[in-house]
C-alpha cells in the first residue's frame, strides 16, 4: 500500500511538473503581447528571472515608444543583475540610460551600470580592466548626478576600487625592490605618489624610495653615482621632514648623513673630471 501511495505521489509530482511547463511554453508559443507582458511581471515579481528574462526578450520590440517600455527595459537589465550576469546588465543599463535621457529611472540605471562593473572587479593580483571602468562610471555618476543620494555609496566604491588599484601598485614596487630592481621600484613608487597622493601608506612608500635609490646610487657605475646619491638625498630629507615619528626615522637618518658624505667625498674626488673621462 505505501508503496503505491509512492507511486502516486512521484506521478503527481511529475505532472504538476510537465504542467507547470507545457504551460509556460504554451506562453511563449501564444503570441499573445499582453498576456506575455502580465506574465512576464508575474515571474519577475516571483524572482524567477530566466523566464521573465525569456518573455522580456519577446516583447520588449513590441512595446518600444509606448508608456511601458521604460520599467521593461530596466527590468529586463535587472534580469541580467539577479542572474548574476553584470556584463550584461552594465551595457543595458548603460544603454537605458544613454537611450532614456528624460526618463525619472535614468539616474537608476547609469549608477547600476557602474556598480555592475564594480561587481566585475577581480582580485587586486589581477588584470584590473574593471576596477577602472568601474572608478570612470561612478565619477561620471557622481559629476551627472550632484544631488543624488547614491553619492556617498558611490564614493565609498570609488575609494574601495583606487585601494585595490594601489595595492596592486604597491605589490609591484615590492617585486622589482626584492629582486634588486630598483630603478624600476623608484619608478613604481614615485607613480604611486602622483596616482594615490591621499595615501594611507605614504610614509611606507617614500621610505622604499630612499631606500630603493640609496641601493640603486650603491650599486651604480661610478658615472651614475653622484646623480643617484642626490635623488637619494632630495628623497630621504623630504621623508624626514614629512614624518617625525616613525620606526624608520633612524634608518633614513643614516642613509641621509651617510648619502651627504658619500656626495662630499666624490665631489672632493674630482668627480667630474672622472666621470667624463670614463664615458670618453
Amino acid at each position: 500500500m505505501k508503496k503505491r501511495n509512492l507511486i502516486f505521489l512521484l506521478l503527481m509530482s511529475v505532472f504538476s511538473l510537465s504542467s507547470c511547463k507545457s504551460e509556460y511554453e504554451r506562453l511563449r508559443a501564444s503570441g499573445d503581447t499582453e498576456l506575455v507582458y502580465k506574465k512576464s511581471l508575474e515571474y519577475y515579481n516571483k524572482k524567477d528571472y530566466l523566464k521573465a528574462q525569456t518573455l522580456f526578450e519577446q516583447i520588449l520590440g513590441r512595446y518600444r515608444g509606448k508608456k511601458e517600455a521604460e520599467d521593461l527595459y530596466v527590468k529586463y537589465a535587472y534580469t541580467h543583475y539577479y542572474l548574476h550576469n553584470y556584463i550584461l546588465s552594465a551595457s543595458y543599463f548603460q544603454n537605458f540610460a544613454n537611450t532614456y535621457i528624460t526618463s525619472p529611472l535614468r539616474e537608476e540605471a547609469a549608477y547600476m551600470s557602474a556598480y555592475s562593473n564594480y561587481l566585475q572587479s577581480p582580485d587586486y593580483k589581477l588584470e584590473q580592466g574593471y576596477t577602472i571602468k568601474a572608478i570612470d562610471e561612478l565619477q561620471n555618476f557622481i559629476n551627472a548626478y550632484t544631488k543624488s543620494t547614491r553619492i556617498p555609496e558611490a564614493n565609498k566604491l570609488i575609494d574601495e576600487l583606487r585601494l585595490k588599484l594601489e595595492t596592486k601598485a604597491f605589490d609591484e614596487a615590492m617585486l622589482y625592490f626584492n629582486l634588486k630592481e630598483y630603478q624600476s621600484a623608484t619608478i613604481t613608487l614615485n607613480n604611486m605618489l602622483k596616482d594615490f597622493p591621499d595615501s594611507q601608506n605614504a610614509e611606507k612608500i617614500r621610505y622604499f624610495i630612499v631606500k630603493s635609490n640609496y641601493t640603486l646610487a650603491e650599486n651604480s657605475v661610478y658615472s651614475k653615482k653622484l646623480e643617484r646619491y642626490e635623488t637619494t638625498l632630495i628623497a630621504a630629507e623630504l621623508y624626514l621632514n614629512k614624518f617625525s615619528k616613525t620606526k624608520d626615522r633612524r634608518e633614513v637618518d643614516g642613509i641621509l648623513k651617510s648619502t651627504k658624505q658619500i656626495i662630499k667625498n666624490l665631489e672632493k674626488d674630482g668627480y667630474k673630471d672622472k666621470s667624463t673621462r670614463d664615458r670618453s
